[in-house]
């Protein structure tokens, strides 16, 4: 009995010891910092950093582990448990019969096996199943969240980085052209208003270069929110990596008919919502199982105070086993097993319902995303016309202003309408970019699949 006391004494030290070392271990892990960003970034690079370090996907896939953990939970109902039991008891002598003794102790070895439940552990581990499943799909879903957000960022980034040249050339060209105008005007040929309508032009382009630069530095903040960089330790990081890509834009046509069925085949929530059902539908017969008995198979082997000795409790005691069936049947349960079928078929019409919606919810999504994308692509088309006039008409307001047939005004006139057509051209360009992007989304278009939301019923 000292050897077993010992055994277990040890066995419940190590296991805190090891709660203990597990849990500096996780703390240690939690407190390193994620992998230096590069020093230059492509789409495809970005896109792999944060499938490894984004937020959402980290959380959808400790979502999966909870899984994995409710289902050992709910399997642990048919597989056999073994359990060690003791008690020990002593009372007053004036309280205690002749034939018995004052003091008691037992230790019993227990092993219990269910046998049968009227159906409801089998169906409690397919619904853990079908949950486990939902958690796939659910990852899949977050990993293309998280993909939109890391393109919509990335263009962000490029936008703002073009929309700093754009506004630099256009400085430079005032620049160019207020010397010009100064030249001019000490040789007699132009008036002071002019050389003061280059100056107050040139001061007024400032600022929109001012406002890029900030866009710029927002945005790689908000790009590393996205892909997950966080530096945990020390100072945070002041580096500012080379984003590698241009605001190109390729046509693609998507076709509506063919963009809604192939959401409803792809889109990994509405796998994810009909997996819920499936779940939903085994909680009805778990639940039933309250109207039919359980029973199960019990061993044990025990330890007893042996009432032959009285100098040492602990000495000599009595042993032998014992194996027998328990059942146990709730004839009338005050129809608390009446209650609970009725939660379970709730739930799964709460559940069929989201589904529908959910469908209807894709279904406009995908409307909406395909006509935007048609929009973007006309917008594209009309400003890349735009801006080539707006060029054409710059050369000849310089060559007309340059031998004297227009005034400065038309020259700063024709500068400011180039201006506002490239920035045009690279709004239209990056509207047409994430258009693309949530298109892709809304039909379920990744090369990134986890698991393949067809096969969902």
């Amino acid at each position: 009995m000292k050897r077993i006391y010992l055994l277990t004494t040890m066995f419940f030290a190590a296991a805190t010891a090891a709660s203990a070392v597990s849990s500096d271990r996780r703390m240690a892990l939690a407190a390193e910092d994620p992998m230096p960003i590069p020093d230059e970034i492509t789409l495809e690079a970005a896109l792999d950093y944060a499938l490894e370090h984004s937020f959402t996907i980290l959380q959808a896939k400790e979502r999966i582990e909870e899984q994995y953990g409710l289902i050992m939970e709910v399997g642990a109902a048919v597989r056999p448990t073994l359990s060690l039991n003791g008690s020990i008891s002593e009372q007053a002598d004036g309280m205690t019969a002749s034939y018995s003794a004052s003091d008691n102790w037992s230790v019993s070895l227990q092993v219990r096996q269910a046998l049968y439940a009227g159906g409801g552990l089998r169906a409690a581990i397919r619904a853990q199943d079908a949950l486990e499943r939902a958690a796939l799909y659910d990852l899949q879903a977050s990993v293309e969240t998280a993909i939109q957000e890391v393109k919509t960022a990335f263009y962000g980034i490029l936008l703002a980085r073009e929309t700093i040249e754009v506004e630099t050339q256009n400085i430079e060209l005032l620049e160019e052209q207020l010397a010009n105008t100064e030249s001019r005007f000490e040789a007699g040929s132009v008036s002071n208003f002019d050389v003061l309508q280059a100056k107050v032009a040139l001061a007024n382009a400032k600022p929109a270069l001012i406002r890029a630069k900030n866009d710029f530095r927002v945005s790689v903040a908000d790009f590393k929110r996205v892909v997950g960089y966080v530096k945990r330790r020390g100072a945070p990081t002041v580096k500012m990596p080379k984003f590698v890509g241009e605001l190109d834009v390729r046509m693609q046509e998507y076709g509506l008919l063919d963009s809604m069925q192939q959401a409803m085949k792809a889109r990994p929530e509405l796998a994810r919502l009909a997996l819920l059902v499936d779940s939903n539908q085994e909680g009805i017969e778990a639940a039933e199982a309250g109207y039919l008995p359980s029973v199960d198979l019990i061993g044990s082997y025990n330890f007893l105070r042996s009432y032959t000795t009285t100098d040492d409790r602990f000495d000599n005691p009595e042993d032998g086993w014992y194996v027998g069936l328990e059942a146990n049947w709730n004839i009338w349960d005050g129809r608390a097993t009446k209650g609970r079928v009725l939660q379970a078929k709730s739930r799964v019409r709460q559940s069929e319902l989201v589904l529908d919606e959910t469908r209807l919810s894709v279904e406009i999504e995908v409307r909406r995303a395909v006509s935007e994308l048609e929009s973007a692509a006309e917008l594209v088309e009309a400003a890349g016309l735009v801006t080539g006039q707006a060029e054409e008409a710059l050369r000849l307001a310089n060559d007309r202003y340059s031998v004297g047939s227009s005034t400065f005004l038309d020259t700063l006139q024709a500068r400011v309408s180039l201006t506002e057509a490239r920035n045009n051209q690279l709004q239209a360009n990056y509207s047409y970019l994430l258009a693309l992007t949530n298109v892709q989304r809304a039909i379920g278009e990744t090369k990134y699949n986890y698991v393949d939301a067809s096969e969902a019923k």
